[in-house]
């Protein structure tokens, strides 16, 4: 018999909602800039913030970078369906759902404790087109029928680190199954000097796909610190440009590599299989502080 969870609990100073989940121990906390914004921490690591006032907001860096990319998949405002690899706070999909109502949403996260959570206190647009399934996210992906996606999104974390299954060449496949023709596959990546992990996720997606792109801090990119990365595949031609200007335009500027430059930085580094494959690496006690 599994041990029942800790009961909610509210902090009297901030109102902060505090509850044991499958991953951890989740937080979710007040925005005071925002009226009804919270940032949702597992085990002290940030996770997601949501504003539902404007869950077109975008706060996390990072985030801003795949809703950049969400932006680009299709002409403005069109709908689209996408899959959503690894919840949180549903930060990405309620996006979708704003920026491009009518859009159709599948979205799979394992803790299904934290979705409980998430629903309850940060509740859905109940016109939202947005199905959650609580499942391991490989899993969730196999029962997304052929060609169903215009967009596959992977932001998916176990204690802060990508778990090894996502980061395949087999994975890929079954990502490019679910993706319609012209479909896009985007990631949320982290990792740090000496981007090891970062340049054999680069080189697994161009074992699969005719286009790849990166956006991330320059300082990311030189190895001089821990961050994310978010990484853009299709087998169309990306919007290189456009991303370009998106990413410069963020309050911390992103820059983007593609082509000859990406396959520089990739440094020789080979596509990771299944049997080879790790999880990514963990991130330095300071990257939370």
């Amino acid at each position: 018999m599994s041990k029942p969870r800790k009961a909610r609990r509210r902090s009297a100073a901030d109102d902060a909602v505090v509850e044991r989940v499958d991953g951890g121990l989740a937080e979710l906390i007040p925005d005071p800039g925002r009226a009804r914004a919270w940032t949702l921490l597992i085990d002290g690591a940030p996770q997601s913030h949501v504003d539902l006032d404007d869950p077109a907001y975008l706060s996390f860096e990072y985030q801003r970078r795949l809703g950049h990319v969400i932006d680009l998949v299709a002409p403005p405002g069109k709908p689209v369906q996408a899959v959503h690899l690894g919840g949180g706070a549903l930060t990405l999909a309620r996006y979708v759902a704003a920026t491009r109502p009518r859009s159709t949403q599948q979205v799979v996260e394992r803790d299904g404790a934290l979705v409980q959570l998430v629903r309850r206190e940060l509740p859905l647009d109940p016109n939202a087109r947005i199905r959650v399934r609580s499942v391991d996210a490989r899993d969730g992906l196999a029962k997304v029928p052929d060609g169903w996606a215009d967009l596959v999104i992977a932001d998916v974390f176990s204690g802060a680190r990508t778990p090894a299954h996502l980061t395949s060449t087999e994975f890929l496949d079954d990502v490019r199954r679910a993706l319609r023709p012209g479909g896009v596959y985007t990631a949320n990546l982290a990792d740090g000097p000496p981007l090891a992990h970062l340049r054999g996720q680069i080189a697994t997606a161009a074992a699969r796909f005719a286009e790849c792109a990166l956006v991330a801090d320059p300082t990311v990119l030189r190895g001089k610190r821990f961050g994310n990365a978010v990484l853009v595949a299709a087998d169309r031609p990306l919007p290189v440009a456009e991303l370009t200007r998106l990413a410069a335009s963020d309050p911390h500027p992103g820059r983007v590599e593609h082509g000859r430059s990406l396959t520089d930085f990739t440094g020789g580094a080979v596509a990771v299989t299944d049997v080879a494959a790790v999880a990514s690496p963990a991130p330095p006690a300071s990257v939370f502080r």
